[in-house]
C-alpha cells in the first residue's frame, strides 16, 4: 500500500513478531520505520528508523489506525494465522 508517497508493507518472515508495519520511501527495507498494532485498537512507534518528518509519521499512523481492522485482516491472510501476538 502506499500512502502520501510512503509504502506501507509486511516483511516476509516476521510472523513470530507481534503485529506491525514497516514504513519506508523507495524500496522497502528491513530495518525501516516500525509500527506496531496495540489490542486496544491503536499503534505506537517502536522506532524510526526511516527518519519520516513527524508531521508526516503523524498523519500515517492515524491512517493506520483508521485501517487497523483491514490491516488485522491483511495479516491473518498473508501469514496464512488465526491467532495474533500483539506487542501491547
Amino acid at each position: 500500500m502506499k500512502v502520501i508517497g510512503y509504502k506501507i508493507y509486511f516483511w516476509s518472515n516476521e510472523n513470530n513478531e507481534p503485529i506491525h508495519i514497516h514504513i519506508s520511501k523507495g524500496n522497502p527495507k528491513a530495518y525501516s520505520t516500525k509500527i506496531w498494532l496495540t489490542k486496544s485498537g491503536g499503534c505506537i512507534l517502536a522506532n524510526n528508523n526511516s527518519k519520516i518528518p513527524e508531521n508526516d509519521l503523524n498523519k500515517l499512523m492515524d491512517i493506520i489506525s483508521r485501517h487497523y481492522f483491514l490491516i488485522l485482516s491483511k495479516w491473518k491472510e498473508y501469514y496464512k494465522i488465526t491467532d495474533i501476538k500483539f506487542y501491547c
